[in-house]
């Protein structure tokens, strides 16, 4: 069957977009760079995978004359992006440790440059394109080594909240003098590849350097008029777009014609675009939707269909490839660490920024592309080289989680407020959104409300993370985001600030992970109990399960649940009136000291312990219940009732009791989920009272409730 290459490009776009997306999804799930599953996806729709495996179905979907439509839109796509990179490329990264930042960005090009000069020597006369120079080759190959994503690193950077540290300040900082850098040195190369001599290429590096500074002094102060523009208007209009995409066509099209490269008049032009945050965010949300989901893809397509994995079909070449890999990490990682000892900094934050400053992502592809298209690579080369960049982008995480743990982090960035020895007492409150989940507030609130000890409350709202390359993930607006989020939480906890006794202070902070972070931060804060919002997940039924179920199921402190109810906006959140079914586990211990809190916080409150089941399983109380209980002052016990309802509806016995409380608290309960149909936590969360649902992780009574009881004696 024939189709029309335009109809079989469709179906190729078709096929590319929506593999990039699972690829990306895949390897997002296990905290890698969106751009390697994209990658990976483009390699899998090559010869290496389906080429190798389907090979009728490689030659339908990509017969050659489809190939160079591709290149082409690839090629636009590739315009686009760097002019994102340009956008990306904020001077405010140069603004801190410069001095330390500039040795250890230029050491760490040096080194990994010199010593793939010094592989050339080697792989000249064995994987290099005949009529092609050595110093084309060489200095190709040293640029190629030398290279730092910075889009990919700034997003591994904000990921892991280090973006005020000092550590991701002067990563980013490095990147982006070793972006420059590296452009320049690739500028060279592309130049004396294109002479094929050193002299020859003279002309162009002069012409070219000669439209650079015309762009950084006349055509940015062009530029500026743009903000007032943007101004007037209030928003991005179609026509002021339609003058940005020409100018940055023009700037490509410029260096083209310089004998350069087109990605350089691109990058260049988003590079001197005015520092307006709203006409650089607008520019960038209209422009990486297409280019990032559509565009971008079918470059990765493009690389991987002339990615020839089976051209390394000997243990030689596998050798060489090794060799290669070696190379590119040694130079990056030593010639980062070495400087940045030099400069001052730790072990452990020297050999951090060494695995970043390692990151090559799309950065390197586009580089290798370049290579391969002007004939200074082979095919068998451009192979090598684009494994390398898998590998070297693959690593960077790990390594990154390895050398320096979250949980270092975090206490780096988000050191704890409050002392621990002035509190007892302290509560995590995730929330989702401020504005309706004030009874989740309340709770916590009532929890913590003390005359004995001062305790800390802290509403922690998280931002998600997207794997993408949207511009909000970059480490300037990820501040402004945060910014903006805490002003609106702290905004929702003005009636609260007031509260005597109870240390509010709010957490805001990224994460790709909600529930691994929850848990992380608890632990940082030397929280004793997360207090979180019920809600019901969007592929089970199960009320427990979810965001919910992930923390109750890793959480190594307490945990409870809360259930506001239809009612609970009419209430005051006085809770006067509790609600303990009782339950012989450790699940329900916690209930029961949550009541006891309660109670010792106001002296209008009265608990009922409700002791009910049905007649053919009977639940007592434990021996760590009496000890407790005997533990309490006798003012406490005259408000606590504990009825024993024996029927065949416990649950439902529980549900009409509840009708009479303000507040009920159930733990986990194996017991009573053996004695009804279905889901124990789904049918009590019809108690016609707000509820909380408590998961305990050690059996042992808490410290800090140990205090307060003899405190209240």
């Amino acid at each position: 069957m024939h189709f029309d290459p335009i109809v079989l490009v469709l179906m190729d776009v078709l096929l590319v977009i929506g593999l990039s997306r699972l690829m990306g999804l895949i390897f997002g799930q296990i905290k890698q760079p969106l751009v390697i599953g994209e990658i990976v996806a483009g390699v899998m729709l090559g010869p290496s995978l389906l080429g190798l495996l389907f090979p009728s179905a490689a030659a339908f979907l990509f017969p050659p004359e489809v190939i160079p439509l591709l290149g082409v839109l690839s090629q636009i796509g590739l315009i686009f992006f760097m002019f994102l990179i340009g956008l990306e490329l904020d001077p405010s990264y140069l603004r801190g440790s410069l001095n330390t930042a500039i040795l250890v960005s230029h050491v760490s090009i040096l080194v990994p440059f010199s010593l793939g000069t010094v592989l050339s020597l080697l792989l000249f006369p064995l994987v290099s394109n005949a009529g092609i120079s050595f110093t084309a080759f060489a200095l190709f190959l040293g640029a190629a080594m030398s290279i730092t994503a910075f889009p990919v690193l700034a997003r591994i950077i904000t990921e892991n909240n280090l973006q005020n540290s000092r550590l991701g300040t002067l990563a980013l900082t490095c990147a982006a003098v070793d972006d420059v850098t590296a452009w320049c040195l690739l500028l060279v190369a592309i130049a004396v590849t294109r002479t094929n001599t050193m002299v020859g290429a003279i002309p162009n590096i002069l012409l070219s350097a000669a439209y650079i500074a015309f762009m950084l002094t006349i055509g940015r102060k062009w530029l500026q008029k743009l903000g007032p523009l943007y101004d007037s208007a209030g928003k991005l209009t179609q026509s002021m777009l339609a003058v940005i995409y020409g100018l940055v066509v023009i700037s490509a099209l410029m260096t083209e014609l310089m004998g350069i490269h087109l990605i350089f008049g691109a990058f260049l032009m988003g590079a001197v675009m005015p520092r307006h945050p709203g006409l650089v965010r607008d520019i960038a949300a209209k422009t990486e939707d297409f280019v990032l989901t559509f565009l971008l893809p079918i470059f990765f397509a493009y690389s991987g269909l002339r990615t020839q994995i089976g051209l390394l079909n000997s243990l030689p070449l596998w050798g060489l490839c090794g060799l290669i890999l070696l190379v590119a990490i040694a130079g990056k990682y030593i010639g980062t660490f070495v400087a940045a000892r030099v400069g001052g900094l730790s072990k452990r934050d020297a050999s951090a920024l060494g695995w970043l400053m390692n990151t090559r992502g799309l950065t390197e592809l586009i580089v290798l592309n370049i290579g391969l298209n002007l004939g200074v690579i082979t095919p068998l080369l451009f192979t090598m080289l684009v494994i390398m960049a898998l590998v070297t982008t693959f690593m960077t995480s790990p390594l990154l989680e390895w050398t320096y743990p979250k949980r270092l982090i975090r206490e780096q960035v988000m050191p704890s407020e409050a002392d621990s020895d002035s509190h007892s007492y302290s509560i995590l409150v995730p929330i989702a959104n401020p504005t309706t989940q004030q009874g989740l507030l309340h709770i916590a609130i009532e929890l913590a409300r003390s005359s004995h000890h001062r305790t800390v409350i802290n509403p922690l709202s998280l931002i998600q993370f997207e794997q993408d390359y949207s511009f909000e993930n970059l480490p300037q607006e990820a501040d402004r985001r945060i910014r903006r989020r805490l002003d609106k939480l702290t905004a929702s906890l003005d009636q609260f600030l007031t509260i005597e006794q109870a240390l509010i202070q709010p957490i805001v902070q990224l994460s790709g992970d909600v529930a691994r972070t929850t848990h992380e931060i608890a632990l940082t804060q030397n929280n004793e109990l997360i207090i979180m919002g019920w809600h019901r997940p969007a592929f089970t039924t199960n009320r427990l399960g979810g965001r919910v179920g992930q923390v109750l199921s890793m959480a190594t402190i307490d945990v409870a649940v809360f259930v506001e109810g239809e009612s609970s906006a009419e209430l005051e959140h006085q809770y006067h009136h509790l609600l303990l079914p009782y339950s012989s586990n450790s699940h329900s211990n916690l209930a029961l000291e949550l009541c006891l809190r309660l109670l010792l916080n106001s002296p209008d409150r009265k608990l009922t312990i409700l002791r009910v089941h049905s007649p053919d399983l009977a639940i007592e109380f434990s021996d760590d219940f009496h000890e407790l209980m005997a533990r309490l002052p006798t003012k406490l016990h005259d408000r606590i009732a504990m009825p024993h309802v024996v029927t065949e509806s416990p649950i439902q016995a529980v549900i009409d009791a509840s009708a009479h409380a303000d507040l009920t608290i159930a733990g986990i309960s194996h017991e009573l989920e053996r004695q009804i149909s279905g889901n124990y936590m789904d049918k009590l969360a019809q108690c016609r009272s707000p509820l909380l649902i408590t998961r305990r992780f050690s059996s042992a009574i808490s410290p800090s409730f140990d205090r307060l009881l003899e405190s209240a004696l």
